[in-house]
């Protein structure tokens, strides 16, 4: 049986699932509570067309370093980490209505 350590495997396009990873956030200017994460500093050419014009104007907000461990206010950085591998961009959108109306009792 072969062993393999899945933090050695990369994806696609050879990053390295276990090497933290730089994350630039921008928010957008048309959709509020919507905000980008991209790989490489304004790196817009990322986005699809599609996206970046619902978007509109994209402004910083922030940098941080990204591992599947750091906890994100509402999003999972395994999932975050996947998006920016595959597609070199993350789209975070508002929460539903439902999913605030949501507790844990329920």
């Amino acid at each position: 049986m072969l062993s393999h350590n899945w933090r050695a495997l990369k994806s696609p396009n050879s990053l390295p699932i276990d090497k933290p990873m730089q994350c630039f956030v921008y928010k957008s200017g048309r959709k509020a509570d919507t905000y980008v994460y991209l790989r490489a500093r304004d790196d817009f050419a990322a986005l699809p067309a599609s996206i970046s014009d619902t978007l509109g104007p994209l402004t910083f907000v922030m940098q941080f370093e990204l591992t599947p461990e750091r906890k994100l206010a509402r999003e999972s950085a395994a999932v975050v980490i996947e998006n920016l591998r595959d597609r070199g961009f993350h789209l975070q959108l508002p929460p539903t209505i439902e999913s605030l109306l949501v507790t844990p009792d329920s």
